[in-house]
């Protein structure tokens, strides 16, 4: 089974193992976690990999919704193993085969320049402001340049039609923690 290297991952694989023994992290309790995590609201993405690698969820939010970044991550774990749509509910089975990061997201920035792009070290959202909006994470192995990094996120958001120009665009940095 997965071995987490750092307490965001501890705290991920906890929320995951309890849901899936009681339907519910209403009694999660997790020793030791750091004070920076209980008062520090920032958005954050949990993604679950096989350990091929392949995708197997991932869920997250841009802005923080709940009281703490602790809470974030249980919240989204939990989601991400069993409320991607994607993908079937995360079973007992699958935890020999899974592998966990969780992203903590920094304050994105409107962009004005493609320029200012670079799918190695920045995630982009895109939006049309009105109802379309779609995000995706920074240093992702299979996306090498800005112009496929905007085609993923557009094609997310239901925006692949159109032009770039006629999009607000924003980049963000995160730190990934396994």
């Amino acid at each position: 089974m997965y071995q987490p290297k750092t307490i965001y991952t501890q705290i991920a694989l906890a929320s995951i193992i309890a849901y899936l023994k009681k339907g519910s992290t209403d009694k999660l309790k997790i020793e030791n976690v750091p004070d920076e995590l209980l008062s520090t609201r920032r958005g954050c993405f949990v993604s679950l990999h096989k350990t091929d690698g392949a995708l197997r969820g991932c869920i997250g939010t841009i802005e923080p919704n709940k009281k703490n970044l602790y809470h974030e991550i249980i919240h989204y774990a939990v989601a991400a193993a069993f409320n991607d749509s994607r993908f079937k509910p995360l079973t007992e089975e699958d935890l020999d085969d899974l592998e966990i990061s969780v992203d903590v997201l920094t304050e994105p920035e409107l962009i004005n320049d493609y320029d200012d792009l670079d799918p190695s070290i920045y995630g982009v959202i895109v939006s049309d402001n009105n109802y379309h909006r779609a995000v995706l994470l920074p240093n992702i192995p299979t996306i090498d340049t800005v112009e496929q990094q905007l085609n993923i996120v557009k094609r997310k958001a239901g925006l692949s039609y159109v032009d770039n120009e006629n999009l607000t665009i924003y980049r963000f940095t995160s730190n990934r923690y396994h």
